[in-house]
């Protein structure tokens, strides 16, 4: 029978680096990257529209606030925005980004 660890205060940034890693979201606050390269690529009008809300394993969603702005990031310059992301970023860290309308 293995024993348990016995509990007793933790460092706060213990206990924030181990809710991050257990929510996917990595010590390193990739996703703070992510998201903020996304944002500074859009037109600034744009930004309010589509916001970022998950990214993990290069998959990168953001949300839409009406239908109009989703055909137009699904079909016209989603991909645009992808490409310049990772170029602000150094590196393809999204690889793939999903619309969804907010709802």
């Amino acid at each position: 029978m293995q024993q348990e660890k016995p509990r007793g205060p933790a460092p706060i940034d213990d206990l924030i680096r181990s809710f991050l890693r257990e929510h996917g979201l990595g010590s390193s606050g990739s996703h703070a990257r992510v998201f903020n390269a996304w944002r500074e690529v859009l037109e600034p009008g744009l930004r309010q529209h589509a916001e970022p809300v998950r990214y993990r394993a290069g998959e990168l969603v953001i949300e839409v606030d009406s239908a109009a702005h989703l055909q137009e990031m699904k079909n016209f310059t989603g991909e645009s925005y992808r490409k310049r992301a990772n170029e602000r970023l150094g590196k393809q860290a999204i690889r793939r980004v999903v619309f969804k309308l907010r709802g």
